[in-house]
């Protein structure tokens, strides 16, 4: 018996190859499945990872559940699976890590959570800005009151995700359970609620489908509890390929967030500052967290399942409420 974490990997697409990739470079890891039903998914990533030559590949995942002895899933399959999936590998006794969104609809978000705790097993989400160095270092500056009360929040985020989800199942409303604001777009919904630990109170939204199934473009404005307000712009009808900010105003100072920068205004007036990356603590990916987490390194995953939980139903208020035609929707 291996004293490595024995793990599954569940999709074996181009998300679940990023997974493949990190798991290979854990020496307290090893793959001892590949879960997908399409044959040329998996054919790819053993084309791409001569590590994974031996490791044995079924194409339905309770089959895996009874055979590969793991002790741990890594879920990377389209979203309206993680559900199904990842109950049925607690069930089995396995530690989960979910690729985002987690699961579809906060009430699914409640019971895995709560499925998780009965069987004891960790429930992480696959949300890697808690595990980057601009991310967590502006965490500990929010979390340190340094900036003051927060009054206002700005995120925005855009993508060529319309044309370049085209034609795929992330346009498939039956199996991505949503569009942009709830595929890339939950990262930065996450980003800003974990950062801040501000707590959404009352959501407005308005939203372009752009003449697919799913969301494409989204604008979504929160009343926090304490009074901030904030808002979050997906647009996933951007011609550009990625751009990220978020912005934090607080009554004794600033945090710009600009595509990787991070810039920071500390006390009344104070000028901006480039904050130099060799201060942000030290990278590592919700793979390396997942596996230092089951072998007792820590004892919170850095992204926890409620994560998921608060983006799920934040994004849900943001559906409801275009539906009414942008009127507030209480979270």
């Amino acid at each position: 018996m291996s004293d490595k974490v024995r793990v599954l990997v569940m999709g074996t697409g181009g998300m679940g190859r990023v997974h493949i990739q990190n798991l290979l470079q854990i020496e307290d890891a090893e793959i001892v499945g590949l879960v997908d039903p399409a044959s040329s998914a998996i054919d790819k990533a053993k084309a791409d990872f001569s590590q994974l030559r031996e490791v044995k590949v079924y194409s339905e995942y309770r089959r895996a559940l009874e055979e590969a002895n793991a002790q741990a899933a890594v879920i990377v399959t389209p979203h309206s699976q993680h559900f199904e999936q990842g109950m049925a590998c607690l069930d089995s006794g396995l530690h989960v890590l979910m690729e985002k969104p987690f699961v579809s609809g906060s009430a699914n978000a409640v019971e895995m959570i709560a499925r998780a705790k009965l069987t004891r097993r960790y429930l992480a989400v696959g949300y890697q800005r808690h595990t980057e160095g601009a991310y967590q270092y502006l965490r500990d500056l929010l979390q340190s009151g340094k900036l003051g009360t927060l009054r206002f929040v700005s995120a925005y985020q855009a993508q060529r995700w319309l044309e370049g989800t085209r034609g795929s199942w992330r346009q498939d409303a039956e199996l991505s359970c949503g569009g942009q604001l709830n595929d890339s777009g939950s990262h930065l919904l996450d980003a800003v609620l974990w950062t801040s630990g501000l707590e959404p109170q009352e959501v407005s939204a308005r939203i372009d489908n752009r003449g697919t199934p799913v969301d494409i473009d989204s604008a979504v404005t929160v009343r926090f509890r304490g009074g901030a307000i904030g808002s979050w712009n997906i647009v996933g009808s951007a011609s550009i390929g990625w751009w990220e900010d978020v912005s934090f105003h607080g009554d004794d100072g600033t945090a710009l967030y600009r595509n990787g920068k991070l810039f920071v205004a500390e006390g009344d007036r104070a000028e901006l500052v480039e904050v130099h990356p060799d201060q942000f603590p030290v990278a590592s990916t919700p793979d390396h967290d997942f596996i230092d987490l089951i072998m007792g390194r820590k004892k919170e995953a850095a992204a926890p399942a409620h994560c998921g939980y608060l983006v799920a139903r934040l994004t849900e208020a943001a559906w409801q409420s275009n539906e009414l035609g942008g009127r507030p929707v209480s979270f």
